[in-house]
């Protein structure tokens, strides 16, 4: 087979959630099937550690596409004109767009489709291009992959798709993910925190992650207990960081939360996790939720939303919040700073439910769609 494939995200240093997806699958599909090719397909110049094999052609195709006048010129016009040369039995775009113009039989992973529910959390001029382009890919694809039971079943509530056409590809974890011992934790938080015990989020910086009512309910948690704790959030700022800001300001404990941008480091990350009291990830909208597996690989407590994709993911191995709830969230951090039983018994659980995912079933998956939609 000639296999095309979107490698838009593929950026080095810069990849968040859809770009580790790409990385990790692509690199083991094309390192497994060497009897297939496949085109890689760049808006810009790319990193050579993103060649993963010998049977991989790079293709660089302009304009560099980070907005959504620009997404329209380079997967409508640019992308149609390198598929028609080309030529390739299947194309695969990891991020949802695909080409609208293009015969090609498509693949189209969509991981979810949050905007439709919190259209807010996006800039206008996205969310119209979403609004518009997104039921259109849906409908084009001649499959599509997702990452959960709840995505698929809001892809077909939403967009008005057949179950069949839709396959679960559920999302892995990086494998480097794991306890560390107990020097190497205090090490961690004197690096970190100064030694202070400290929950950990990790994730993009914006609203639908619900990171306000987050520092409300450690603010909470603060004011009701005399030991010291911190909170520390990783990930890069997005849209919607000035209301993040405004009540921030006004929290009564805010020198005690830090945030630490983007850490591209997976050991240190690792390490900052690892040494964590507990991850707090209590977004109002997840199309799948990997850094609650980061953390059940890390030997590390979760605390987790009640909504959307979590508690499929999560399974057991976790206490579940109303992430609209202050105080449940304040409550539950306080139950995972004070009781070791329930957060060792937290930790067992989320030893067994991590395992269940894997970046190799992930790419096994992928890897079975793209034979099916090239046979069909």
């Amino acid at each position: 087979m000639n296999i095309a494939i979107n490698t838009r995200l593929l950026l080095k240093n810069k990849m968040e959630g859809i770009g580790w997806f790409t990385y990790e699958t692509m690199k083991r599909i094309t390192q497994q099937h060497q009897q297939d090719h496949f085109y890689f397909i760049f808006d810009r110049p790319f990193d050579k550690d993103f060649v993963f094999a010998d049977n991989i052609t790079p293709i660089v195709i302009g304009p560099q596409s980070r907005h959504p006048v620009l997404w329209y010129i380079w997967f409508n016009w640019s992308l149609y004109k390198v598929l028609r040369s080309i030529k390739p039995d299947v194309f695969v775009s990891p991020e949802g767009y695909i080409c609208l113009n293009s015969k090609v039989k498509t693949i189209n992973v969509m991981h979810d489709i949050a905007y439709e529910h919190y259209p807010e959390t996006v800039p206008w001029l996205v969310k119209r291009y979403y609004k518009y382009f997104f039921p259109r890919f849906a409908k084009r694809a001649n499959r599509i992959a997702t990452v959960s039971q709840f995505s698929k079943n809001d892809i077909v509530s939403q967009y008005h798709i057949p179950q069949e056409k839709i396959d679960i590809v559920y999302n892995g974890c990086n494998e480097l993910y794991r306890p560390i011992d107990e020097t190497s934790k205090k090490q961690t938080r004197k690096k970190y925190s100064g030694e202070t015990l400290y929950f950990v989020y990790v994730g993009s910086i914006n609203p639908r992650k619900n990171i306000i009512k987050l520092l409300q309910a450690f603010d909470k948690f603060k004011s009701n207990i005399t030991t010291d704790y911190k909170l520390l959030l990783i990930g890069k700022q997005g849209f919607g960081m000035d209301a993040v800001n405004e009540v921030y300001h006004q929290l009564q404990h805010k020198m005690d939360i830090e945030f630490m941008g983007r850490v591209e480091d997976n050991e240190e990350l690792n390490k900052i996790i690892s040494s964590s009291v507990a991850m707090v990830y209590v977004s109002v909208f997840e199309g799948f939720g990997i850094p609650c597996l980061e953390a059940m690989r890390c030997g590390t407590a979760v605390i987790a939303s009640n909504t959307s994709s979590l508690p499929e993911v999560c399974g057991d191995a976790a206490i579940y919040v109303d992430p609209f709830d202050v105080d449940a969230i304040a409550e539950a951090m306080r139950k995972m700073a004070f009781d070791q039983e329930l957060r060792q018994d937290l930790i067992s659980k989320g030893n067994i439910q991590a395992q269940k995912f894997s970046w190799q079933k992930t790419a096994d998956l992928l890897y079975g769609m793209i034979e099916k939609v090239y046979k069909s």
